[in-house]
């Protein structure tokens, strides 16, 4: 039974999708003005973790994951950078796509563009509109009346007098209240425009979710996730539009990864502790950075800093050290119902448990090490692989250089000498070869059929 943490009612539940068998899920992506953060590495690869294994698990899953391609960050750089919208977000979704397929992030069903969205947007705003719920006002903007929907907060969990409290709501006198939040922008000079039925303009943040999720996936659906900072105002906005135009439930279960901390720090830029993709993965292996998220629960704080991902670096050698010198292929179809594969199942049906999941592996690996089972390596491979690890040859990621450390055609040269040198019984000069590569961190593995070599 697979339970989900609902962060709309609190709580873990037990998860029954609307239509048997089939999972709709919609995830909120990025907004394509700068290279991707290690918060959005987590997004990708936490949903990315979700879909494999509710795939896994049998279901058919339709993954929707949107990009925005317009609004006011955006505008904002392109003339800062002299380029049209086009060229800034076209080169941003590349980047996006690189840092995705290097985590092993799979692409999703359909990545639905803002931009080729619009009509959609126009009329689900027309339809809050014919609710009695949105107004146009002096400005020409499109505004949403909060007070007008009742059950607004149910995912934040305040009342609309704690979120005004808490929140600094901008003074805006052309809003009927300051909680008001915009539909539709009405256009500004040198700004991107469609035509509307409240001229020209273009559309506020919070209805493309709403619209392009509608558009594919319809206006009830099973799963909508994202990050911990989107659940209020984002996805509490969400709600109102969607069940404000249809009546009925939106969403049946709303999930959110947490924050990521860079030494028990929140990632900002202003604390100059803010860290791309990029940046991460010219000091790490991508499968260590997918392997360091996973290893924390989806929804506890996630807490960088090298020392974190030496950690990881370690932990997924030895995972992969099991595999070495084997050629255990996956197993055609696990079966969830026995042994380490159970345990597996069980840890990822409680909420997608991976901390729990990976520590079967280590389990199972210390195993594959004490019995050399062919059957048991499949198994874990297998079992790696519906998280999306474990997928390369043993030798390539033991082997694999960060691009800091002594090249592998200098490391052969090296073991070439000291196979010259214990030939010619020269076996000071042997040792010193070994501890020199030890140092600069390879260790060597003598074995009847020669010798071979790994990254620590």
């Amino acid at each position: 039974m697979l339970t989900i943490y609902n962060s709309l009612t609190r709580s873990k539940q037990q998860f029954v999708p609307i239509e048997p068998g089939e999972v709709r899920m919609y995830v909120c992506g990025m907004t394509v003005y700068d290279f991707c953060h290690l918060g959005h590495a987590r997004v990708l690869v936490v949903f990315d973790m979700v879909r494999r294994w509710l795939s896994s698990r049998g279901f058919k899953v339709t993954y929707v994951r949107n990009i925005t391609d317009i609004d006011d960050k955006i505008i904002k750089r392109a003339n800062e950078n002299r380029e049209s919208v086009g060229q800034l977000t076209a080169r941003f979704i590349d980047a996006m796509n690189e840092d995705a397929d290097a985590l092993g992030v799979g692409r999703p069903d359909v990545e639905p563009r803002a931009t080729a969205n619009i009509p959609q947007m126009i009329d689900l705003i027309s339809a809050l509109m014919d609710n009695g719920l949105a107004y146009k006002a002096d400005n020409g903007d499109v505004y949403y009346s909060v007070r007008k929907f009742e059950h607004y907060g149910k995912l934040s969990g305040k009342s609309l007098e704690q979120l005004r409290a808490g929140e600094r709501v901008e003074i805006d006198q052309n809003k009927q209240d300051a909680l008001d939040f915009v539909l539709w922008k009405a256009a500004k000079p040198g700004e991107p425009f469609w035509d509307s039925p409240w001229g020209k303009g273009r559309p506020g943040w919070h209805i493309e979710c709403s619209a392009m999720s509608e558009r594919y996936l319809g206006s009830h659906f099973d799963i909508h996730g994202g990050g911990q900072d989107l659940q209020f105002p984002h996805h509490e906005n969400e709600i109102a539009q969607s069940e404000g135009a249809h009546g009925h439930t939106f969403v049946n279960y709303w999930m959110h990864n947490g924050f990521v901390r860079v030494d028990s720090e929140k990632m900002s830029k202003s604390l100059g502790n803010f860290f791309t993709v990029r940046e991460v993965l010219a000091k790490y292996d991508p499968e260590v950075v997918r392997f360091f998220i996973l290893r924390a629960h989806y929804r506890s704080p996630l807490n960088y800093s090298d020392q974190h991902l030496d950690d990881a670096r370690q932990a997924l050698t030895r995972l992969y050290t099991a595999l070495k010198g084997g050629d255990a292929d996956r197993v055609h179809k696990v079966d969830y119902d026995h042994g380490y594969a159970k345990r597996f199942a069980e840890s990822m049906d409680d909420d997608f448990n991976t901390p729990e999941a990976v520590s079967v592996l280590f389990e199972l690996a210390n195993e594959v090490n004490r019995s050399g089972s062919r059957e048991q390596a499949r198994l874990l491979r297998s079992l790696g692989s519906v998280l999306g690890l474990l997928e390369r040859d043993p030798e390539a990621f033991l082997q694999a250089d960060s691009g800091a450390g002594i090249s592998a055609e200098d490391i052969e040269k090296q073991i070439e000498a000291r196979n010259a040198a214990r030939k010619n019984k020269d076996f000071a000069q042997a040792d010193r070869i070994r501890d020199d590569l030890l140092e600069q961190g390879v260790v060597l593995e003598d074995s009847a059929a020669g010798t071979t070599w790994r990254r620590t």
